[in-house]
């Protein structure tokens, strides 16, 4: 609570003062987002991770598809960063490797959002959101108070974080993957990695260059659209919100989409009822757990959710 406390008020004006990985029934995780429809169609994982297969089926056409399941199981981050635990329930999950973290990451400083219910009157937004750069102990300290009291409303989340920031021994545990330098030409654009606990939100936008999503404890849902449907429908978003439909802005994690109309619209379009949602726009729904993959073509429009309990986390390589 004391961290908390010191969160609001340093952050909120308006405030005064490869061991085996849990097993995953990827299909109940869609039960914390709004149930599907029949306009989201499953994406089959590939039944061969080779690198010439993978190319030629998915990469060159720019399909976005699921690796075979825990085909990156054995990223050392995943052994390292995480160690097993259970929920209330006594599900296996994994929990944040704390101790590791703390020893090897004592002066980074990360880059954070706080989202909590918004205090103001004169505004319709339900949350307020904030993003912000800390140190990384401050970030552990609220997974250990998170992990104790997942109900609070205040959240906390580590979002693209990029791996140069991070001190050398904690980036020697995401080896770049072999699709990643092999696919493609070879290099990359850059690197991330997300933590936080569940509910974590990542909007509709789109990506510039091709993108390896890879879950590393916990579970994430993504809803994608092709690349001509989804600027459609950020275009019509931007238009309901009196503001041009403009390319940059959809690649941005900008606090616009993050709070306030324009989250709720967004979040509509993509989670919303069958009502409310573009029936004629075609759908895609992944599930993805511990060591699970997803490969995501350049501008192909996606909308992430971390669910269930416990810490969900995931790196991501973009490349060329």
């Amino acid at each position: 609570m004391k961290l908390q406390k010191w969160l609001l008020t340093r952050y909120n004006p308006r405030v005064a003062s490869a061991r085996a990985l849990p097993v995953l029934n990827h299909q109940r995780f869609t039960s914390s987002a709004t149930p599907s429809t029949n306009r989201h169609r499953p994406l089959e994982p590939l039944q061969d991770g080779n690198i010439d297969y993978f190319r030629e089926k998915c990469f060159v056409p720019e399909r976005p598809t699921i690796l075979p399941r825990q085909f990156f199981r054995d990223i050392p981050a995943v052994e390292r960063w995480f160690r097993p635990g259970t929920t209330q329930n006594d599900t296996p999950r994994l929990r944040l490797n704390i101790e590791y973290l703390e020893q090897h990451g004592p002066n980074a400083f990360v880059p954070l959002e706080l989202t909590q219910p918004s205090t103001s009157e004169s505004t319709n937004s339900e949350l307020s959101f904030r993003q912000f750069h800390a140190p990384l102990s401050l970030f552990l300290q609220w997974m250990q108070t998170a992990e104790t009291n997942p109900q609070q409303s205040t959240r906390l989340y580590l979002a693209q974080c990029q791996l140069s920031d991070l001190p050398q021994i904690l980036r020697d545990d995401f080896p770049v993957p072999n699709i990643v330098t092999r696919a493609g030409r070879g290099d990359v654009y850059d690197a991330n990695v997300w933590i936080g606990h569940p509910p974590t939100y990542t909007p509709l936008h789109r990506d510039p260059n091709p993108n390896l999503f890879v879950q590393m404890a916990g579970g994430k849902v993504v809803r994608l659209v092709s690349p001509d449907d989804g600027l459609g429908l950020f275009a019509t978003v931007r238009r309901q919100l009196g503001r041009s439909g403009n390319r940059e802005a959809a690649a941005i994690r900008g606090e616009e989409m993050m709070q306030g109309p324009e989250r709720a619209l967004l979040e509509k379009v993509v989670w919303g009822d069958a009502d409310t949602q573009d029936s004629d726009k075609e759908w895609y729904e992944v599930c993805l757990g511990p060591g699970d993959g997803l490969f995501i073509p350049k501008g192909w429009w996606h909308s992430i959710k971390g669910v269930g309990e416990g810490v969900t986390a995931s790196v991501n390589w973009w490349f060329r």
